[in-house]
């Protein structure tokens, strides 16, 4: 349960909001270890794309939860949860802080609401949806998706086949749709247990008060990852044999722009322009994320002394809880 582990802090943030500078910072002032709250950080060999803590920043501080999956392999927040519940008990048994860092907010929001207690995964239905759907389409998928769950289906583009797929695999496994589980995990969350689990912790949310900040910051970092051979990283993956673009590794933002340019699916010269357009959506998804957490500590990314804001929460908060 949530309500048990240990006082952790999470620095979330959207993408190129400063949130690895900050975490380095806070870690040179107080003995900490770092919890990586990433979906694309988990796998090996996707580095460039990622923005992955260099090998440097890496042996500052010891980090958790980053080159940990094969590319082929996928981790769900489900194993998330249960990795970063065991961490932060460890860490905190260490004497240490927990700090968990990152921008998938579905990582965090499972982490402080709990799970949804539905099917598990099935390879041989996840197969044949994929048969099936390598026929008529995902669209097709997603118009049948809408006569089984209705709920689902409205709030998923008919092009998502990562979330029409599994929608579509807990209705075909238990005959129930998606949205049941949902529903019921809902009713059964109370505001005290809420309550309890914020008491052990606090979220800092770096967040810009001017987008146009954060998207020029996002430009320029896909800049450098061109010029450091992002486009390289993607041919060596590509040049496995084994990886495609229905992977959760490969369908990282940048990456899955990048493969499809080099499967021709648009010209190449497209790749700066598309993989911007799609770290902005992203960066978008994540800020509406932030907003439906009213327990999170906003500091704008964007002034001046952010990293300065940043620390004093982290001293007070810190402060606070050693006081008798």
């Amino acid at each position: 349960m949530n309500t048990a582990l240990p006082f952790h802090i999470c620095l979330a943030g959207p993408t190129a909001s400063g949130k690895t500078a900050a975490a380095l910072a806070i870690a040179a002032r107080h003995p900490c270890e770092i919890i990586s709250v990433d979906s694309a950080l988990v796998f090996c060999g996707m580095d460039i794309g990622t923005a992955k803590p260099s090998a440097a920043e890496l042996a500052t501080v010891p980090h958790h939860l980053i080159n940990i999956r094969d590319p082929l392999n996928a981790y769900s927040a489900a194993e998330f949860v249960r990795d970063a519940q065991t961490l932060i008990c460890d860490i905190a048994g260490r004497g240490k802080l927990p700090l968990l860092v990152g921008g998938t907010m579905l990582y965090f929001k499972a982490l402080f609401d709990g799970l949804d207690d539905m099917p598990a995964a099935n390879p041989e239905v996840r197969a044949a949806l994929d048969a099936e759907a390598a026929e008529k389409g995902w669209p097709a998928m997603h118009a049948q998706l809408a006569e089984v769950d209705p709920i689902t289906a409205a709030r998923l583009a008919p092009a998502d086949s990562q979330r029409i797929q599994r929608a579509l695999e807990v209705y075909r496994i238990s005959g129930l749709p998606l949205s049941h589980f949902h529903a019921a995990n809902a009713a059964i969350k109370t505001e005290a247990a809420h309550a309890d689990s914020t008491r052990a912790r606090a979220l800092i949310s770096l967040e810009p008060a001017d987008r146009a900040w954060l998207h020029a910051r996002i430009a320029q970092r896909f800049d450098a990852m061109l010029a450091q051979g992002f486009l390289d990283e993607v041919q060596t993956l590509r040049a496995r044999g084994d990886l495609h673009l229905d992977l959760p590794s490969v369908r990282c933002v940048g990456y899955r722009q990048a493969w499809e340019a080099l499967d021709g699916l648009w010209p190449l010269a497209e790749l700066r322009d598309k993989g911007i357009f799609a770290t902005r959506q992203l960066a978008k998804r994540q800020i509406t994320w932030l907003r439906s957490m009213p327990q999170r500590r906003v500091v704008p990314a964007d002034a001046p002394d952010a990293l300065a804001q940043v620390l004093a929460l982290v001293d007070n908060t810190l402060a606070q809880r050693a006081a008798p």
